[in-house]
């Protein structure tokens, strides 16, 4: 049976956020800790960040930012979800970031169908999130969509079916999505385990290979360069 990876890197490029937005506007944008120009700026709140992303966006003629995938950041500290005196602290992200305005739809990767969605309101944490559920050339695998609005899991069930680049959802303002600025937060997991409406999408450095194995770079399948 083929890996993942290699289905992925075979599929036709996706679409997560909307269709309308060409890749040519999309901007690479860098949050890890080696990233020396974030130092000086003042990004103590979720309006800071969204000020700082417009601002970014506008600076480069972009409608959307995106990265994050295997990136070490800073900005997970001001919650406890991501430390405790038990683990590591949990500072590596998992998932890819796609940056834009709120309300921005949200659209199926690929064909599949609603495996589970949750609410996960913590500071810090996805806020409203749904998880779709594929099968390809008999792997099964999920793709993970967070930092959503609140409307987008009023109306949807359990195994409601989705077409690739049908709409799934928008994106959430920061008071709904885990106090962040507007985005996506996609991921790709082959062994979703337990879990229901909820994945970790960021993991500390000694759990780091066991990850990148079961959650593989969400850029193979949309394929933005």
């Amino acid at each position: 049976m083929k890996s993942l990876v290699s289905i992925l890197k075979e599929l036709s490029s996706a679409k997560v956020i909307d269709p309308c937005i060409d890749y040519s506007e999309y901007i690479a944008l860098d949050l890890s800790a080696n990233n020396l120009k974030l130092i000086n700026k003042n990004l103590q709140t979720s309006a800071d960040f969204e000020n700082y992303i417009s601002n970014y966006l506008t600076k480069n003629n972009a409608k959307a930012a995106y990265g994050g995938y295997i990136e070490t950041r800073t900005l997970y500290q001001r919650s406890k979800i991501f430390r405790n005196d038990l683990i590591p602290e949990r500072n590596i992200h998992i998932g890819l970031d796609l940056w834009t305005k709120a309300e921005t739809s949200v659209i199926a990767a690929l064909d599949g169908k609603v495996h589970s969605f949750k609410n996960n309101n913590n500071l810090g944490d996805y806020g409203p999130t749904i998880i779709l559920e594929h099968k390809i050339e008999n792997q099964k695998f999920y793709t993970l969509y967070g930092h959503l609005s609140l409307e987008s899991i009023e109306k949807i069930n359990v195994g409601d079916f989705l077409k690739k680049g049908e709409k799934l959802a928008s994106l959430g303002k920061s008071n709904v999505n885990g106090d962040y600025a507007p985005h996506l937060h996609f991921q790709i997991i082959k062994n979703i385990g337990d879990y229901w409406g909820d994945y970790l999408g960021v993991c500390n450095k000694n759990d780091l290979d066991f990850y990148t194995e079961n959650c593989p770079d969400p850029n193979l399948l949309l394929k933005i360069i």
